[in-house]
């Protein structure tokens, strides 16, 4: 069974407060759900078109488990308080074998 990975990019944040506040709640409804930190933070280097821009990994035990994640009520209320504070691109995918 592979590994499930949330890939994110931030490409705007629009309030820092709100994000600031989804942050306060989603992480726990991730560790809950078993995920780790793997990154955050924004690029130190940029090749390839790359855009400098806040990015952010989180790994799961296995790609099931990183769609429930994002599917569970905690992670639900969390979204709910993030909005529109901030425009993201995230990718559940699973990782190699």
């Amino acid at each position: 069974m592979s590994k499930g990975y949330w890939v994110t990019t931030y490409r705007k944040i629009n309030d820092p407060s709100k994000l600031a506040a989804y942050g306060q709640l989603a992480a726990p409804a991730v560790a809950a759900a078993g995920g780790k930190f793997v990154v955050r933070g924004v690029a130190d280097e940029v090749r390839e078109h790359g855009l400098k821009e806040r990015t952010v990994v989180i790994e799961f035990p296995s790609y099931e488990e990183a769609v429930a994640a994002y599917d569970s009520d905690a992670y639900k209320k969390a979204l709910a308080v993030l909005g529109d504070a901030a425009e993201r691109d995230l990718r559940i995918v699973r990782g190699a074998e």
